[in-house]
């Protein structure tokens, strides 16, 4: 049977029982790197995720989407591998590699079957990705062009228009609001040179995290580790991002747009990955706009007015403040009225917070279904990279209902107070209507 049937099936079958803790093994390698190791012996899959802080607020607005290629094209060539060899030899073990960027972090996520032969074939892989990109001229040149044309044709798109234009509102001169791929002629200038630097310079044994998980010893896996991170250079981790400055006041702007409906986005810096206020804006959120139907602002928005088929709010934490967005879509005709009643919902909940019976479902939502957060490697490996990058406790995941439940109406209110600021929110309307205000 090939590798790949048999990784498929394990793929098919991979399921874990209720939760019942994880026992997160920790260590830091002779180079400097972070490992967070989960062994799994259930079914002979191996799942790595390695990931540096080289996410696009790295970029500058001189190199904007250098971050992004970097990460990219790391994984077309590397050490004695061409592009196609690359995907031939994972190919042939039935192996996976994928790639992540976002603000803070850039990385690669694999998967393989973990008998001996054909985990090696797929971490050498890895390794030549992490330690020796060649960054070739000819593959360069081609996702150069590749990523001009993706931006051409979302510039078309109302929802990136917004969303980028939200982004700048918020952010202002913030390296976060650098966080798209990067304005056209930026990505032209680009040169190998350009990612070979930034590769030294981000990609760094003393920046990196490892998370490991599934079909391994502990001894197998402090080898793998050493593997992956003998061969970069130690260096020193990048500087911390500077901190987000909120503005005093917010903005309006109106994007003209030939869009039936309004995009509607609005919000501000709102929650850091480490804030100790998480937990009550995490469950405070649910009954704002994160539950779905059991949502205020899905029942004032939708169910009552009918205005939008949806609409939503989050907190999205980074290292630095990440936003606090409310968004939706609605009839053109009606993005005076839905605008309206979402400042009134806000308004409202900061007054007076969620009542005891809308607290009780936002805890009883979040708790009941943690445990389908973790019932499989890939997502579990999801959130031990998460806690290694973010350096969480590492009993973040085991006391995560207790403090859902610890939440009270008082701490959503006060947390809430201090975060979300109505006059500071940024607002941007991509279509509008012909009487709204244009910048």
């Amino acid at each position: 049977m090939s590798a790949k049937r048999l990784l498929f099936i394990a793929l098919a079958c991979l399921a874990l029982p209720a939760w019942a803790g994880l026992d997160i093994q920790h260590w830091t390698t002779p180079q400097g790197a972070r490992v967070y190791f989960v062994e799994n012996r259930g079914l002979p899959i191996l799942d790595i995720a390695v990931e540096f802080p080289a996410g696009s607020a790295r970029d500058t607005p001189a190199k904007s989407g250098l971050a992004s290629l970097t990460r990219h094209v790391m994984g077309l060539g590397a050490g004695p591998y061409s592009e196609r060899a690359i995907a031939e030899r994972l190919a042939d073990v039935g192996a996976q590699l994928s790639g992540r960027l976002d603000q803070d972090r850039a990385g690669f996520q694999l998967r393989t079957l973990s008998r001996p032969a054909a985990r090696e074939q797929a971490v050498a892989v890895l390794a030549a990705v992490l330690q020796q990109p060649r960054f070739p001229e000819a593959v360069l040149e081609r996702e150069k062009a590749r990523a001009i044309a993706g931006l051409k044709e979302a510039r078309a798109k109302p929802e990136f228009l917004g969303e980028e234009a939200f982004q700048a509102a918020v952010y202002a001169e913030h390296p976060y609001a650098l966080q798209k791929s990067g304005r056209e002629a930026a990505i032209a200038r680009l040169t190998r040179a350009d990612l070979a630097d930034f590769h030294r310079r981000h990609y760094r044994a003393q920046g990196m995290s490892l998370a490991i998980m599934g079909d391994l010893s502990r001894a197998e896996a402090e080898r793998l580790a050493e593997r992956l991170t003998s061969g970069l250079p130690r260096g020193e981790a990048p500087a911390p991002l500077p901190p987000v400055a909120p503005a005093a006041t917010g903005s309006t702007r109106v994007i003209p747009h030939h869009a039936t409906q309004s995009h509607i986005f609005m919000g501000q810096p709102g929650l850091a990955r480490d804030d100790a206020d998480y937990f009550p804006l995490h469950v405070g959120n649910y009954v704002l706009g994160g539950g779905g139907f059991d949502s205020r602002l899905t029942e004032e928005i939708r169910q009552k007015r009918g205005l939008a088929y949806s609409v939503y709010s989050y907190f999205l934490p980074l290292a630095e403040l990440g936003p606090m967005q409310i968004g939706l879509q609605t009839r053109r005709e009606a993005t005076d009225e839905a605008l309206a009643v979402v400042r009134e919902t806000l308004r409202r909940f900061l007054e007076e917070g969620p009542t005891e019976a809308e607290l009780a479902q936002a805890k009883n939502n979040l708790v009941g279904s943690f445990p389908l957060r973790l019932d499989s490697n890939r997502k579990i490996l999801e959130h031990l990279a998460l806690i290694g990058f973010y350096r969480l406790p590492l009993d973040w995941l085991d006391t995560y209902t207790q403090k859902v439940e610890a939440v009270t109406r008082e701490d959503i209110l006060r947390a809430f107070r201090a975060r979300v600021r109505p006059e500071a929110m940024h607002t941007v309307v991509v279509g509008g209507q012909p009487s709204a205000r244009a910048d």
